[in-house]
């Protein structure tokens, strides 16, 4: 009886999550109303929990682009463009036209974005950042543009994380903790391109799944700038950039029938899985890693 019901649920979940093959009103508005109370609710806390722990001023502009060697620069390109295949996605689900697709839905991550950015432009401690409105619309631009380009997503964004020890030294900055590390410390972050092989080598007999991925990160860094201050001490870290080679894998070309496995390969499929490295630094360094996070 057990085994009955499972098996109905099941296949209840996998009915509902299968995409649509045409537009579902039903579904499109419990899209829409979804995405806009979550929009709504999510900048109404934010203001009031973040923004007004700090003083406020007159809309004002900053140039932030030598800041964090360029990390939170990334940080905007790949909330922009996840974000947007969320939306182009879940329109997906409901039916709606490649076109609306791309026009509503891959431009969620840029909208939203661009609010919280005018909240910084109100806040004395940060400005409205014109390179980060840059990183905004390359993350959109990217998944629309491969779409368009390709019909598919070929190099996708994703992220990977490690704890460091620069976090405890200045935990205000970088976070106390995994989870607020994890948005916090750049030093720990790294972002990759993600390309799949099999996509731009049909011909040839690579899985499906396997990528290539190259990767960027930073390390050294207490503060933004490059001189640092701490509890009024100035200090210099030693700061560098990293780049990374490293095989990956696609979980959204891995081919099954269930729309529940796809639906968890998705969202799954924004975190580098972990696979030996190389590492190449701008000090002409070299370095092997056995697994790299």
């Amino acid at each position: 009886m057990l085994l009955a019901f499972s098996a109905v649920s099941q296949s209840t979940l996998n009915s509902f999550l299968k995409p649509a093959d045409t537009l579902s009103l039903q579904r499109r508005n419990t899209v829409v109303i979804t995405e806009s109370a979550l929009a709504g609710t999510s900048l109404l806390a934010l203001n009031q929990l973040w923004y007004q722990s700090y003083e406020q001023s007159s809309f004002h502009t900053t140039n932030d682009s030598g800041e964090w060697l360029q990390m939170d620069k990334l940080g905007h390109v790949y909330s922009a463009y996840q974000l947007g295949r969320i939306g182009a996605e879940v329109l997906q689900w409901s039916g709606v036209s490649k076109k609306s697709q791309l026009w509503y839905g891959a431009t969620l991550g840029f909208s939203y974005l661009t609010v919280i950015e005018i909240f910084d432009g109100f806040s004395k401690e940060w400005g409205f950042s014109w390179t980060d409105m840059l990183a905004n619309a390359t993350g959109a631009s990217l998944y629309i543009g491969q779409e368009l380009l390709w019909k598919e997503q070929r190099v996708v964004l994703k992220y990977s994380f490690h704890q460091t020890a620069y976090a405890s030294q200045n935990p205000e900055k970088l976070g106390n903790g995994f989870l607020e590390e994890m948005l916090k410390d750049y030093n720990g972050q790294t972002y990759w391109l993600s390309a799949n092989v099999h996509s731009f080598f049909k011909s040839c007999k690579f899985p499906k799944w396997l990528n290539v991925a190259l990767g960027y990160s930073g390390k050294g860094m207490l503060t933004g700038s490059k001189t640092e201050a701490v509890d009024n001490f100035i200090i210099t870290p030693h700061r560098k950039r990293q780049l990374f080679l490293s095989l990956d894998v696609d979980l959204t070309k891995i081919e099954t029938n269930s729309h529940v496995l796809k639906t968890i390969f998705s969202v799954f499929n924004v975190i580098k899985v972990p696979f030996p490295a190389v590492e190449f630094t701008d000090k002409n360094d070299i370095k092997l890693h056995g697994i790299y996070f």
